[in-house]
């Protein structure tokens, strides 16, 4: 997620700059085409290249406001998340009798969010990181989860046993969560816990349960690719086509010129085209970078930022020493 005011325009043409380069060559080509090779008959009514525009714009408008909807839900789920654990480590603090327990509860708690987080950064088939827009300007941040095995972290909360337990299975996350719930019920079988504890910590578990749930329908579920895949072909159709309706209208203008532009106005339909046809393909470039908010990408929640804030919280709740204060972003993009 990018914490700072905003993307600077530099940055923006650099990451877009690919369809600059090919829809500045393509028009190239067509004006000379047109102009210098003497194929008139490629220009196309103006109507045609409006109504096409119309209809594209429409549908990139959809594409972005579902993309958007995916990661504000994303952001809403993790933001359950964050207070939610906060929730159970102050109940098994205040709730248990024995400190050594209410750490092993928080400890294991964290174990969960770990091992989730590393759950929603792996990669999936239909996500765009590995693009190479989105894999340059990877360089400019880094993601916690590819520089570290979950093992190495998983093993800061968790016994031998139970990490392994957790290694050995496909979900690990739902993993730790039976982890949880067995030692919920080995307290309550022991008279640790009363009865009514034991329930309100399984509810927070089930709770647990089902926003790990909502966020792993995000990310197992990709933005439906019929719509992805007809609005970047139609986009394509409109490059193609807007600066052959552009020339039609420039055509007309030489008559009305004077000096050293007359006769050449068509020229013009490379500058026009390509500002237009870039808006475009920028717009559906940026939709589809939006539509995977935990693929590890600039615009990604921020997860990892998020479980390092809730493990502090919490930790400092069990009242460990030396725990640092959460200082908040130091990059403009935070993962």
């Amino acid at each position: 997620m990018h914490a700072g005011r905003a993307y600077k325009f530099a940055e923006f043409i650099f990451w877009t700059r690919r369809s600059l380069y090919a829809l500045t060559a393509f028009n190239i080509v067509l004006v000379v085409l047109y102009q210098v090779v003497g194929l008139k008959w490629l220009a196309i009514p103006w109507g045609v290249a409006f109504m096409l525009g119309t209809a594209v714009a429409l549908m990139a408008g959809f594409k972005s406001t579902q993309t958007y909807n995916r990661t504000w839900e994303a952001q809403q789920v993790w933001a359950s998340i964050a207070g939610t654990s906060r929730v159970w480590g102050t109940m098994s603090r205040d709730l248990l009798t024995v400190d050594n327990d209410s750490r092993r509860l928080v400890y294991r708690h964290l174990a969960w969010l770990t091992a989730l987080r590393y759950q929603m950064r792996d990669s999936k088939a239909w996500e765009t990181l590995k693009k190479e827009p989105n894999a340059e300007y990877l360089e400019k941040y880094g993601v916690p989860e590819k520089s570290s095995a979950l093992e190495a972290e998983i093993a800061k909360y968790v016994s031998l046993e139970e990490r392994g337990r957790i290694l050995m299975v496909a979900s690990k996350a739902t993993q730790v969560i039976s982890l949880q719930s067995e030692a919920l019920r080995t307290m309550f079988g022991s008279g640790v816990i009363p009865a009514n504890v034991f329930f309100e910590l399984q509810k927070l578990l089930k709770e647990f349960q089902d926003l790990q749930a909502k966020s792993e329908r995000i990310k197992n579920y990709p933005y439906p690719r019929q719509y992805a895949i007809i609005n970047s072909i139609f986009v394509r159709i409109l490059c193609v086509l807007l600066p052959l309706g552009i020339i039609s209208e420039l055509e007309r203008l030489n008559q009305f010129v004077d000096g050293v532009m007359a006769g050449h106005m068509v020229w013009l339909a490379v500058p026009l085209s390509v500002l237009i046809s870039w808006m475009y393909a920028a717009l559906d470039q940026v939709g589809e970078s939006s539509a995977n908010p935990f693929e590890g990408g600039a615009n990604d929640v921020p997860i990892s930022q998020i479980c390092a804030s809730i493990e502090i919280d919490l930790r400092q709740l069990l009242g460990e020493n030396g725990m640092p204060i959460d200082a908040g972003p130091t990059s403009p993009i935070v993962m």
